[in-house]
């Protein structure tokens, strides 16, 4: 049995996993990358459209593009990685067991752990569609990775069930690749991923998008010959004698993404509602020494994001590391608590309140909305508030700043979206 030691093992080597890596080397500290791909780079090996990067880069980038950048960093550092390699076990000690083809099963020990390991996605079995058993029904993303790492053409007549964002890009990667996609069918009112996908992706190339419709029956015998779509009320119930039938060969289902934490719950890493690990303002875990960044911890929306959190998580390991001899820190737990049309917020915890601490917080909108504001409140006081002129569930909102430590109350703060004040007619 292969035995390895590391201060930080980083297991994943996507997008966050290549990012909090690089922070770690920065740092001083060694650093080793677990993927159990055959390359680094992850999700956006098979992400070839555009969009990518006009945050942290300043310009538009390929997915391969933007992970390329990084993976080049690599070749001026000390960081390890392990290709093909499956993380089987995490355990709260930090230590890890793996296993590839040519060294069998690997442990290793290290100091800190940063989870990286991304998301997968929801299947027909998740949201329970009804109807036959049969060839031709795959998730979005694995469609995805067929025509463009592949080589494969899976359809030549689509339905795509939820606009998501990999759903509507798929809907124009396969009518370019002379496919037919004959509808987006959207249980909600409004389009689930970005709107610049539904413009671009969809708009652009008058591919139908019925909301407020659900598909209520998969038909086919050896491969799928068509779809059963019915309107549904504010219940999302199918609303009778709104049925109708569109043939097609193949239905792709995007419908949401689930963040791959069983190595978290075998470490004892504690998950929110949203399955994602519960974390400080450090991005640490509720098992000391553990971080989590990218899409285990949350859903994101745009990879720049990703990079810049898993970059916190990154430094903030390593100086975990930097600290063990000093002893534990001592932690004044503060809860963040979602109001007001928010859905959900990381940090869940902030532990570390000084006057100079900036602070990243994360969180997405229940609803639409317009001319709202985005407010932290503690005791019935506003500590922060940051006008947006429309809010939307699919697009993350990030705000970073300063809290006074004395202006927090009963060790809550609370996050809300509400409508913005009136200004009073003259």
């Amino acid at each position: 049995m292969k035995e390895v030691a590391t201060d930080v093992a980083v297991i994943g080597g996507g997008p966050s996993g290549l990012a909090a890596a690089l922070e770690v080397a920065k740092n001083g500290v060694r650093v080793l990358i677990l993927e159990r791909d055959f390359e680094l780079g992850g999700i956006l090996q098979q992400c070839i459209h555009n969009g990518f990067g006009l945050r942290y880069f300043k310009e538009e980038l390929t997915g391969p593009e933007y992970a390329q950048r990084f993976i080049n960093q690599l070749a001026d550092t000390n960081i390890e990685v392990l290709c093909g390699t499956m993380v089987i076990d995490l355990r709260p000690d930090k230590s890890i067991t793996a296993v590839n083809k040519s060294d069998g099963v690997v442990m290793i020990k290290s100091q800190a752990v940063v989870l990286a390991m991304g998301c997968r996605e929801r299947a027909r079995g998740a949201i329970n569609v009804p109807g036959d058993r049969c060839a031709g029904i795959f998730p979005a993303g694995l469609a995805q990775r067929f025509v463009n790492m592949e080589g494969y053409m899976p359809a030549k007549s689509v339905v795509i069930v939820g606009s998501g964002d990999i759903g509507m890009i798929m809907a124009r990667r396969l009518t370019l690749e002379g496919a037919k996609v004959n509808a987006v069918v959207e249980v909600l009112p409004y389009a689930a991923g970005l709107i610049r996908n539904r413009v671009q992706c969809l708009e652009d190339y008058n591919i139908p998008l019925h909301l407020c419709h659900t598909v209520t029956h998969i038909h086919g015998k050896d491969r799928v010959q068509g779809v059963t779509i019915s309107q549904v009320d504010d219940k999302w119930r199918p609303l009778p004698g709104t049925s109708r039938y569109i043939e097609c060969d193949t239905v792709l289902f995007s419908v949401g993404l689930i963040p791959e934490n069983e190595l978290s719950q075998k470490a004892g890493v504690a998950l929110s509602s949203t399955g994602g690990p519960v974390v400080n303002e450090l991005c640490e875990t509720s098992v000391p020494g553990i971080f989590a960044a990218g899409n285990v911890l949350q859903v994101h929306d745009l990879v720049d994001w990703v990079t810049l959190e898993a970059q916190r998580a990154g430094n903030n390991a390593a100086q975990y590391v930097k600290n063990l001899a000093k002893g534990a820190t001592e932690r004044e737990r503060i809860k963040v608590i979602p109001g007001d049309n928010v859905g959900y917020v990381v940090p869940q915890f902030v532990d570390h309140l000084t006057p100079d601490t900036r602070i990243q917080f994360s969180f997405r909108p229940k609803a639409p909305d317009k001319n709202a504001q985005a407010q932290i409140e503690s005791g019935g006081s506003v500590l922060f508030k940051r006008k947006h002129p429309h809010v939307i569930p699919s697009e993350m909102i990030n705000v970073i700043t300063k809290l006074d430590p004395s202006a927090v109350k009963n060790k809550e703060i609370t996050v809300r979206i509400v409508p913005q004040p009136q200004k009073e007619a003259r």
